[in-house]
Order: structure tokens, then sequence, then C-alpha cells
């Protein structure tokens, strides 16, 4: 089995890794303070063309296939996670674009997400569901050439600085998940309104509540087919829990890196802490859970390059990855000593950060599902 990068790749993650550590980290805990989007990290990740990593040639993109933009989502999230996690948003809702939207949207939003813009946000979960997300309540009623919205969503990232955003609504309510259609929708058009959330972490990617009140929707701005959508996005979802999982351990991978600068650096009883089993060895398990975890997420991003079912190692990616990633980053913290509580190092924020996946596109409840059903069949489980 072969495990190396190609030669493209290898030169992306050093230009990267560099990127991060001079252009990212420097200004991580900036967004988080003001609770903004990193509009100017934004800019300057458009310019080395990592905004449209996963979006074709032809409107202005890189193309990457599966595993590349993995490996983009792990260096980014060495700099700063809220960078990485709004791009993740771009690379799921683009993902979706590319395979079901017409060539009017993708005309017009595709080049303006490459070039860093447009950003757009992605709304399904609802105040009364978010894992079952075939239970939706948000209607659109069908109207002569136009679409009708009306309903709520919560817990959308980036919805306080997009300037669209892809909605899930019931075009059928008595066909269950079947009756789910996706819409492009421009957060300019009236009827709109947004409510900004404070959250413990990932306050850069702006999360809030949106809500729709008769809003128009011409009917060329359908993503698929009518009914369709629940189950175009599930084969996004199972893209997206790879990445999410390389974002995690990105984040835990250079706080372990840190911590073993620091425990070389810090003495106590004439020696450097690093000597010490109980300092060392914490360290060692997690290096090497995290390699572990590293070649779970690639080998799955690999599957889904080859056109193979990938469907339960992404949700094994899912709950395993944020799960160890926390574990890691919260014993780093502890091994600073005090230190590692205040904001002079940024462990504090990447576990705040962290933590919030291990809730996102999928509770590690969820995810264990997906993997019983893999492992015993429907019939089973």
């Amino acid at each position: 089995m072969d495990f190396s990068l190609t030669d493209e790749q290898k030169i992306m993650v050093d230009m990267l890794s560099t990127f991060s550590k001079n252009e990212l980290l420097p200004n991580y805990n900036k967004a988080d303070k003001e609770q903004k989007f990193p509009y100017e990290q934004w800019k300057k990740m458009a310019e080395i063309g990592m905004t449209g990593i996963n979006i074709p040639e032809e409107y202005g993109g890189q193309d990457a296939d599966s595993l590349t933009t993995g490996l983009v989502m792990e260096e980014l999230s060495k700099g700063d996670f809220n960078c990485a996690g709004a791009l993740l948003i771009e690379v799921l809702i683009v993902d979706v674009l590319k395979r079901c939207a017409n060539d009017t949207i993708k005309s017009e939003w595709l080049p303006a997400v490459a070039d860093g813009s447009k950003v757009l946000a992605l709304v399904i979960t609802e105040p009364g569901c978010g894992t079952d997300a075939g239970a939706i309540q948000c209607r659109a009623v069908k109207k002569g050439d136009k679409y009708i919205l009306n309903g709520e969503k919560s817990s959308a990232s980036l919805i306080m600085a997009a300037d669209a955003t892809v909605v899930f609504a019931k075009t059928d309510p008595k066909a269950g998940a079947k009756g789910i259609t996706g819409f492009l929708v421009p957060m300019d058009l009236p009827g709109i309104t947004r409510r900004a959330y404070e959250d413990l972490g990932m306050r850069g990617v702006v999360r809030g509540s949106v809500f729709l009140d008769d809003v128009e929707i011409p009917e060329e701005y359908i993503i698929g087919s009518e009914g369709g959508a629940f189950k175009e996005l599930m084969q996004t979802f199972d893209f997206s829990r790879m990445l999410l999982g390389l974002m995690c351990l990105g984040a835990a991978r250079i706080t372990i890196e840190e911590t073993i600068q620091y425990a070389k650096e810090r003495n106590a009883f004439g020696q450097p802490i690093s000597k010490f089993e109980g300092v060392a060895f914490p360290i060692a398990e997690h290096y090497s859970i995290n390699e572990a975890m590293r070649r779970l997420a690639y080998y799955s991003l690999w599957l889904r390059d080859q056109g193979l079912p990938h469907g339960k190692e992404g949700s094994m990616c899912k709950w395993m990855c944020p799960q160890y990633s926390v574990r890691a980053i919260h014993d780093c913290l502890i091994l600073h000593g005090h230190y590692g509580y205040t904001n002079e190092f940024p462990i504090e924020q990447r576990l705040r950060d962290v933590i919030g996946i291990e809730i996102g596109d999928g509770t590690p409840q969820a995810a264990k599902i997906v993997i019983s059903r893999g492992l015993f069949g429907r019939g089973f489980f």
C-alpha cells in the first residue's frame, strides 16, 4: 500500500504550513474576541486559491480531489480553526452545487465563491430538529414560477456573513425525507431576518438563526430535483465528516507539537519537564492516536476518490477524531500549567473550538448508528 503524497500535494502542504503559521495563527484569537467573520484572512486564503479548492477550473477553482481537500483542511486548522471551519462550509455547499445545481446557479455563484468575494451558508437545523434532518418543518410552496418559503432555521454557520444560503425546505410534507427540496436563497431578499449567537467557541464562523417570512425564490434557484435534496445532502455529509475529522486532528497536532516544545523548555526540579513520564507519556499517547486517526481519515478520503463506499468510514472519522482531539488538547492545556488556562497560548481557544465539532454534522451517537448499520446491515440494526 502506498501512503505517500504526490509531489504536488507535498508542495501544497509545505506552502500551507508556512501560510498558516505566518498569516493565520497570529490572528487566530482576533475573530474569537470580536465574534466577527475573519474577512482579512479569508481574502488571503482566496489569493492563494483555497476558497475555490474543490470548485471546477471552469469556474475559477482548483478542482482538487477529496484527499487534497482534506490536506488543506488539516493544515489550515493548525493556523486558524475558524478559517478552516468556514472553508469546510463552502466545500460542502460547492460539493452539492456542482453535482446538483443548474448552470445559472453555477455560473453566478461558483466564481464568486472561488475568488472569495461571496460567502455561502447552509441552513438545515431547526429549533425542533437537528440530527433528524428529515423532520424539518420549513415550508416551500410553489406559486406560478416561484416558491414561497416560510420557517425558522437555527444553528446556521456563517449565516451572519453569508451573501446567500442553501435552504432545505419541505415541498411535500407528507413525503417525509423524500419531500425535501433545496434552494439557493440570496440574503438580500425581502422577508429574511437574522439573529446572531454568542457561542462557546468557533465564534469566527458567526452562527445564528435565520427567519424566512414569505420569501419568494425563482424556480430556477432550485438545487437538484424537487424532493431530492435529502439524498443529495447525505452524500455530501459523508465527505464533510472526514474533513471535520482532519480539522480536529490538525488542531490537536499543532497543540501537541507546541506542548513538546514547551516541555523541553520548561524546567521543574532542576530539569526539563519532558524528562518526567507524567509529561512525556501522555504526549506520546496522544501523538500515536493522532497519527492513527490521520491514516483513517486519509484512507476514507481515498475511498471516496476511488468511487468506493465510504459512509461507514466517514462516520468513524466523525465521532473518533473530535473526541480524541478534545482529549489531546485538554491534556496539553493541563501540561502547560496556569499558562494553558490563559489566552497567552492558543490552546484554550482550540479546546473551545474543537468541542463544537463533536456536535456539528451529527453527534457521536448518530455516527455510531451509521457504523452499526454498515456492520450489521439495516435489517439487523
